[in-house]
């Protein structure tokens, strides 16, 4: 199977931050307000939106105003689209792209 690293290149990247980690982990538990997200950092709240806006233009996390604030989840979708994508990339198949490099063990010792 062909995989788009293209698209899933940006939720890795996504993830390599830890506060995002922490935030992505929060969100597991179910639906959080800013407010409440915001409360567990140190961090300024202009600081949580731009960590939000980078989760969820990779698609990792859906928003939703509710008021003045918004309110957070996990794109479920999303998750098992990646989990997919990993398990794919990780096992050995037919299509793998280490079936397509050219002269495979040509540095053996």
């Amino acid at each position: 199977m062909r995989y788009s690293h293209a698209e899933y290149a940006p939720v890795f990247k996504a993830l390599s931050d830890e506060t995002r980690l922490k935030i992505v982990e929060m969100l597991s538990c179910g639906e959080m307000c800013a407010c409440d997200i915001l409360e567990s950092f140190k961090i300024t709240q202009p600081t949580l939106s731009y960590h939000m806006k980078i989760l969820t233009d990779c698609g990792l996390v859906n928003g939703r105003r509710e008021g003045a604030w918004m309110r957070y989840t996990i794109n479920d979708k999303k998750v098992t689209a990646i989990k997919n994508f990993w398990d794919g990339i990780t096992s050995e198949h037919r299509d793998c792209i280490c079936n397509n490099v050219e002269e495979a063990g040509k540095c053996e010792s």
